[in-house]
């Protein structure tokens, strides 16, 4: 019976504990295994876009999760002297999509997502590997420090440097740098006050959003040669890129120390995986498919493709069918806007600027109907979170 099948996920992040949470709604036995000492998230925050809010519903956390909307009013698309390129509104985007778009520290939206399991569901400092994926009649084995797991289904959420799909797909290329580094920052800012924004200038984006909690998030991208750091400290280097930019940018660095800044290059999946999954072994989010963040997808894919999974769990194939076309052209078209916001050259920047202004008067809607086939999908099941709790009870 469906209550005493098996699942291993392999990761414990905002993939792997949405996969977890599903299946676990499913009537699976769900056991999570991650290597870190904790749970607590690498990164700052993450941005959630009415598709992945919809997935959220089917295991009953979505509106936790709107509850959390913290942009109002307008915002946009601004150049590095203050100028408004392309303005949008909180109002017209949750009207547009029937959501609001929703900014969370990623230690939020984890702490939410393990309140799903039973108690003893996820292991932590447990290094795991694939022994063997499986197949028809035989089970998948993962090898942990405390013996090896025989499981129907494992899903490998262990991230863009996956040992699973390594092990799935050895002949794969892996991971490709993207050609920049990412600067991320969560902190209190007082007495701010601006509107949601990201700005882009030349081969450097910034981006400034309120919290619900009150902190600001702020994020930066510049081009830079892989593994480059700054010759004294990450908000120094900052201070360099970005400190004569418009406010609120010099506020936010002012009221920045050096260790609240995270530094991290970029690095996404060039070449799509010939599948999503491998005899018992389905793989979800970074691990199948890293996109670069310039679209904000990254984690809202992998929270789509836990959902779909858990839907799919009897039939690996399809949960590929579904998947990887989606996130295949998504992953391709996040390239190609970093190539435009993070363009280089002086005179291609100016036209780009240009052309986003006038795009911008002519239809104020421009922004929102190019996310139209990004944030107007939905799950294919039911919300089903209602048929079993999170304590484990059924």
């Amino acid at each position: 019976m469906a209550e005493s099948r098996r699942a291993v996920v392999i990761g414990g992040g905002i993939g792997g504990l949405t996969a977890a949470a599903a299946l676990h709604a499913r009537g699976w036995r769900v056991t999570v295994l991650e290597r870190a000492r904790s749970l607590e998230p690498v990164g700052a925050a993450i941005s959630l876009a009415p598709n992945s809010l919809r997935a959220l519903d089917v295991i009953g956390l979505g509106d936790e999760i709107r509850a959390l909307a913290a942009w109002a009013g307008d915002g946009g698309l601004r150049a590095p002297d203050g100028r408004w390129l392309a303005r949008t509104s909180a109002d017209a985007a949750t009207a547009r999509f029937g959501d609001p778009l929703v900014l969370l520290h990623r230690a939020t939206l984890i702490t939410s997502l393990a309140s799903r399991l039973p108690a003893g569901a996820v292991r932590t400092a447990a290094a795991a590997a694939l022994a063997d994926p499986g197949g028809p009649g035989r089970p998948a084995r993962v090898t942990t420090p405390d013996g090896e797991l025989e499981a129907d289904l494992v899903v490998g959420a262990d991230g863009i440097h996956s040992a699973v799909r390594r092990a799935l797909f050895p002949r794969h290329p892996g991971p490709v740098y993207s050609g920049f580094t990412t600067w991320r920052l969560v902190i209190p800012v007082p007495g701010a006050e601006f509107a949601s924004h990201e700005t882009w200038g030349q081969g450097r984006i910034w981006g400034t959003h309120p919290l619900k909690d009150g902190r600001v998030y702020a994020y930066a991208a510049a081009m830079a040669p892989a593994g480059a750091h700054a010759p004294d400290d990450e908000r120094a280097e900052l201070l360099r890129r970005f400190g004569d930019w418009h406010q609120p940018i010099p506020a936010v660095l002012a009221a920045a120390r050096p260790g609240d800044v995270l530094r991290h290059d970029v690095h996404h999946i060039a070449d799509p995986l010939p599948a999503h999954h491998l005899g018992r072994v389905a793989l979800v989010g970074d691990a199948a498919h890293a996109m670069p963040p310039t679209l904000g997808q990254g984690g809202n894919q992998a929270i789509e493709d836990a959902v779909v999974l858990a839907h799919h769990c009897d039939d690996l194939p399809a949960y590929t069918a579904a998947r990887l076309p989606r996130t295949t052209a998504i992953a391709r078209r996040a390239v190609r806007v970093a190539r435009l916001n993070l363009g280089t050259g002086r005179a291609a920047v100016a036209v780009r600027n240009t052309v986003m202004a006038a795009l911008s008067k002519a239809a104020p809607a421009l922004f929102l109907r190019g996310f139209e086939d990004i944030a107007d999908w939905r799950p294919p099941q039911q919300p089903y979170a209602s048929q079993h709790d999170p304590a484990g009870n059924h």
